[in-house]
This record gives structure tokens, sequence and C-alpha cells, in this order.
């Protein structure tokens, strides 16, 4: 069942618009559970990660969940919704399309390394035009450049049966329902469905639930939940077999893909 969220336009006040003068801006913004900055778009690029708390970005047919200490960048022009899945700190980047660090159209979950964490930092703090604005700026600009990419993304269908179905799962990753239970929900037979999961999505609807699944283990491994819980809550058997499937997709253990993210 779906609950209740709290909307706000997602554009900050024009004053803190990346400008030819101050073309990086970074922003503290702060959000309650549940809230949702509803679909915008703007000409320039933005980066936003979490302090903590955990947020959902929807864009480009694609959710991503990004947990504690990881960022997602969203190129301009791009329209994008964002919800906090539990209250947030969260911190955004302004950055001017002529100077993006990142080339093309795709957002991407990007690693937040502790030199980008203390740039964002300060700059909050500092918060005043100047040669060491311009110098933190460069340095920011320069970390984003090189911060690792995370496959983190799950693919989001166009047709409306389809989308109920993953929006379901998505509420309720451990549910186990076959395709055939979700056709006697959705009005379309499982053939149906299994031909529009490869149309649409270009994979099996076993596939799409095994990487939903998979990111919406980032968050709650985030959180500090034991392993054998975040599988248990996702409807894997156990947690080894939870474990592997991770390694398999993220190239690391779930402990050593949070290793980095300690303060």
């Amino acid at each position: 069942m779906c609950t209740a969220v709290l909307t706000h336009t997602g554009a900050p006040p024009s004053g803190l618009f990346p400008t030819a003068a101050r073309p990086v801006r970074v922003v503290a913004r702060d959000l309650e559970a549940d809230e949702l900055l509803k679909a915008h778009q703007h000409p320039w690029s933005q980066v936003t990660y979490a302090i903590d708390g955990v947020i959902q970005v929807f864009a480009n047919r694609q959710t991503w969940f990004v947990p504690p200490m990881r960022a997602i960048w969203i190129p301009s022009g791009v329209e994008h919704e964002v919800r906090t899945l539990e209250k947030a700190r969260l911190r955004v980047i302004y950055v001017a399309e002529q100077i993006a660090p990142i080339a093309g159209n795709a957002c991407v979950v990007l690693e937040v390394s502790n030199l980008m964490r203390e740039l964002v930092r300060t700059l909050v703090a500092l918060n005043q035009p100047g040669t060491r604005e311009e110098h933190l700026v460069a340095s920011l600009l320069d970390e984003l450049s090189v911060a690792e990419s995370l496959p983190m993304s799950v693919a989001m269908p166009r047709d409306k049966r389809l989308k109920n179905l993953c929006d379901c799962l998505i509420a309720e990753p451990s549910s186990n329902l076959t395709l055939a239970d979700f056709a006697l929900q959705v009005g379309a037979s499982e053939r149906t469905l299994s031909r529009l999961f490869e149309q649409d999505l270009g994979m099996s609807f076993g596939r799409w639930r095994q990487q939903m699944r998979l990111a919406r283990a980032a968050p709650l491994i985030a959180s500090g939940l034991p392993l054998s819980s975040v599988a248990a809550e996702l409807g894997y058997a156990s947690q080894s077999a939870f474990s592997a499937m991770f390694k398999k997709t993220f190239g690391k253990s779930p402990s050593d893909f949070f290793k980095a993210s300690a303060p």
C-alpha cells in the first residue's frame, strides 16, 4: 500500500543557482522520512548525497536507492524525482553545465571519498565567494571526475501494468509472488507479462527482481542491519546466498563494500 508523502519542488532558491562567477554551489538540506522532491529538471548538473539516511531517485526510467556516503550524479536537463526513505541530511552540489566533470546524459551512483566529504563540509560552512572557495571547488570537481561508479540502478518500465508490478515489489522486496500471481492482479497473462519484461526492460522477471533486491540491499546494510536480517528482508533463503549474489554483482562482499563509507 502506498503511503502519503510530503511533496516539495526540487528547485533551490534563486540565490543558490550556479552562475558564471560561482559555477558550483553546495547546499545543505535536511528532510524528514517520506518527503518527495517532485519531478523537475534544471540547466545545471547536480550531485546529491546523504550524510545519513537513504534516498530514492527516479530518472531516465531507472530507480536508484542511494545509501549514506554514496552520491548520485544527475546531469543537466535530466528530469528527476527524489524521495527520502528515512530522515536524511542531504548535501547537494549544483554544477554549471559548462564545467561538468562527468560526461554524458546518464545518472550514476558514486563513491564519496573522505576528501570529497571534507570538501563539501567546508564549502557548506564557508559559503563565501573568493579565492578560497575557487580552490576548494577545483578540488571537488577533480574528486568527482575520478570517483568510482557503482552499479546500483534498477530499470523501470513504461508499460503501466509492469510499473504497478515493479512498484509493488520495490515496496515489498521480500515478496515471493510469481509472475503468474501478478498476472491475476494486473489483468494480463503470465506469457504477456514475461514478453513485456523482455521487450520493455531487456531482461526476465527473475533477473529484474534480483537486481532490485540487490539495489535495495545497500541502504539496509548501511543502516547497520545484520546481514542475516537483510537477507531475510529481501527474500533470500540464507545469508550466504545473499552475500554470494551481492559479491557477484558489486565485486565486493557486503562488508568490504561499506568499509570505505565509515567516517
